[in-house]
């Protein structure tokens, strides 16, 4: 028996659609019939009776029963009974079926909506090459240790977190972070789990586990969206168990008053089985969880993955957008911007000299200059390191040296240099103890922060940045996005108690950071928000929300699908309501019957599931 239930669970949904299609077939039938006069004996509805209505009236009594739960599936439950009572064997069979179709259509909503999840599960490798004492051992991804080396070919996923320890290749992250182009990689750059080798074979050293990899945090994530979370979810649900006692005492009071008015019981009967039909809550039920799985699906596709339906909602309601700087706002990485020459040599010259005495350094300002050189190395001889001042060699003979820019050297005769050393960390090259000139390196601002926040200040929405670094810092990147305010020197108790103090003035404030300092205001923020690509696993599990691709682009997108999913929740709702007083109103003046009333209603119903399935389209463009 128990391998019976457990093959019926697993072919539910197809033999559903199945039911369904045969329902169709013995629905048009038995429509057919009734328009010759040919039904004689069995009506084909019948079958629509028990293969789709049978379940309805089953669940009813078990969620009143057991559940004590009065859901829209106990009107239809009478509706179906009072048909069948009339004889209104085809009314019977057209509530059933419509509501099995509505069902369906749900269903298929929610499944379009979990595409850019299951996209994420398809993505997770099964296996992985294991690099042991120069032979290849085919293991399962999961059984990957931290430490392991693996070797990944051509074309082959990489199956977990990983640093590239040799060879060079690039990388297609277009499924993991949206961009089109291959990245190039090479020894020492980390590769995601997920993304695939497009060019020779390379070795990685695993340094995260397959259970803890960035595309398994995804795709945990993307498995907790559930629309049944959100708070007008559960008003909603309030509500349709109101209309359900509403419509139960309309049929009632309308059947009573007809009945006697007419002096005929069976006329107020069968009013009150229509108002039965088509007062059945169904449309204003289905009309928010449809619209949150497509809301939610739709934002998985544009590399946003939205916790669960109450995150969506907070989201939406959010009015201030705060920052981290360094990773979010910035690229979190140093990088030359200016080069100053204060001599005769050129500019490339400068850079060439630093970069190579910079060459046997790991220190991240020497990795920034290493970048920014494009004209070769010298050889250089004896090179020392100059504790907390720099580094010191020689070419051709020459001693240069290479660390921190003293103040007083940077005089007014160098104005062009004041105003940008505020903001940057300065490099200079000195040959002699004179100062050749000055390399200015510092954190990146992103390209399309300020169209951002441009495109977040349309939408009302006020943005605000808080970082740990200094004032200087933080004004520069705060005056070139044009943010409406910032905080500097912020620790993490600082930020947390800076959202708390906008939330208590009663702001809704959405916070958006990548590191493990912004867990706490994470938290605290009425809705939650990491940069995925780069951001901890700790700011990642405070979130309601990821951005995988830690594009800024899709931060103003976040907010309007999250506000068009609301504002479509409501056009559904109060469409749904619409439709069932006007319903009524037609049921009980007589020109609706128990099976027109039922094809008004339940089409009703199919509309609202279109309205949200259309969601699924929606690209931003209001």
């Amino acid at each position: 028996m128990s391998n019976i239930l457990e093959w019926y669970e697993k072919q539910s949904d197809r033999l559903r659609l199945i039911f369904v299609i045969i329902s169709g077939v013995a629905l048009a039938t038995s429509l057919t019939f009734s328009w010759t006069g040919k039904i004689a004996g069995f009506d084909p509805a019948w079958i629509v009776i028990v293969l789709c209505g049978l379940p309805i009236v089953l669940g009813a009594i078990v969620g009143v029963v057991k559940d004590h739960d009065i859901t829209a599936d106990v009107l239809v439950a009478l509706a179906l009974i009072g048909s069948l009572i009339l004889k209104e064997f085809f009314a019977a069979g057209e509530v059933a079926f419509i509501m099995q179709i509505g069902s369906i259509l749900e269903d298929f909503t929610s499944d379009r909506a979990k595409k850019g999840i299951s996209k994420l599960i398809k993505l997770s490798p099964k296996k992985a090459n294991l690099f042991v004492d120069g032979q290849i051992k085919i293991i399962e991804a999961d059984q990957v240790k931290l430490g392991d080396i693996l070797q990944v070919r051509a074309g082959e996923s990489i199956p977990v977190d990983g640093k590239i320890i040799e060879g060079s290749t690039s990388i297609d992250q277009s499924a993991m972070t949206g961009e089109s182009i291959p990245v190039e990689k090479n020894p020492g750059d980390l590769v995601m789990s997920g993304t695939i080798n497009q060019n020779g074979s390379i070795l990685i050293e695993a340094v995260k586990t397959a259970g803890d990899s960035s595309l398994q945090r995804m795709i945990m994530l993307a498995e907790a969206a559930d629309a049944q979370k959100a708070k007008i979810v559960r008003k909603a649900n309030v509500w349709a168990a109101w209309l359900v006692v509403i419509s139960l005492t309309t049929a009632i009071v309308a059947g009573t008053i007809i009945g006697k008015t007419h002096n005929d019981f069976w006329l107020g009967f069968t009013r009150a089985v229509t108002v039965l039909v088509v007062f059945c809550p169904c449309a204003f039920v289905l009309a928010t969880p449809t619209a949150i799985s497509a809301g939610i699906g739709n934002a998985s596709k544009h590399g946003l993955l939205i916790q669960s339906g109450e995150a969506l909602e907070r989201i939406a309601s959010s009015n201030i957008a705060v920052f981290d700087k360094t990773g979010t706002l910035t690229k979190g990485k140093p990088a030359v911007v200016k080069v100053q020459t204060l001599s005769d040599i050129s500019e490339d010259e400068l850079v060439k000299i630093a970069a190579s005495g910079e060459a046997l350094s790991n220190h991240l300002l020497a990795k920034a200059i290493m970048d920014y050189n494009k004209s070769g190395l010298y050889e250089i001889k004896n090179h020392k390191t100059l504790a907390g001042s720099g580094i010191e060699f020689e070419i051709d003979g020459k001693k240069y040296m290479v660390g921190k820019v003293e103040e007083n050297l940077v005089g007014a005769e160098n104005a062009v240099v004041t105003g940008t050393k505020e903001s940057a960390s300065l490099v200079g090259l000195y040959c002699e103890s004179k100062l050749l000139g000055i390399i200015f390196i510092q954190d990146v601002i992103k390209e399309n922060a300020r169209k951002m926040v441009a495109q977040l200040k349309a939408l009302n929405i006020r943005t605000v940045m808080l970082t740990g670094d200094n004032e200087n810092s933080a004004r520069y990147v705060a005056v070139q996005t044009d943010l409406d305010g910032f905080k500097a020197s912020c620790s993490p108790e600082d930020k947390m108690n800076y959202i708390k103090n906008q939330e208590a003035q009663g702001c809704k404030v959405a916070m958006f950071g990548d590191g493990v300092n912004d867990s706490l205001a994470l938290r605290s923020a009425f809705a939650g928000i990491a940069m995925g690509g780069i951001g901890s696993d700790v700011a990642i599990e405070s979130a309601d929300a990821v951005i995988v691709h830690d594009n800024l682009d899709a931060v103003p997108y976040l907010f309007k699908i999250s506000r068009k999913t609301q504002s479509r929740i409501t056009f559904n709702l109060c469409l749904s309501m619409v439709i069932n007083f006007a319903a009524v109103a037609l049921a009980i003046s007589g020109i609706l019957n128990a099976v027109w009333g039922a094809l008004f209603h339940n089409c009703g119903s199919v509309i609202v599931v279109i309205s949200a399935f259309l969601l699924l389209f929606y690209k931003g463009r209001d």
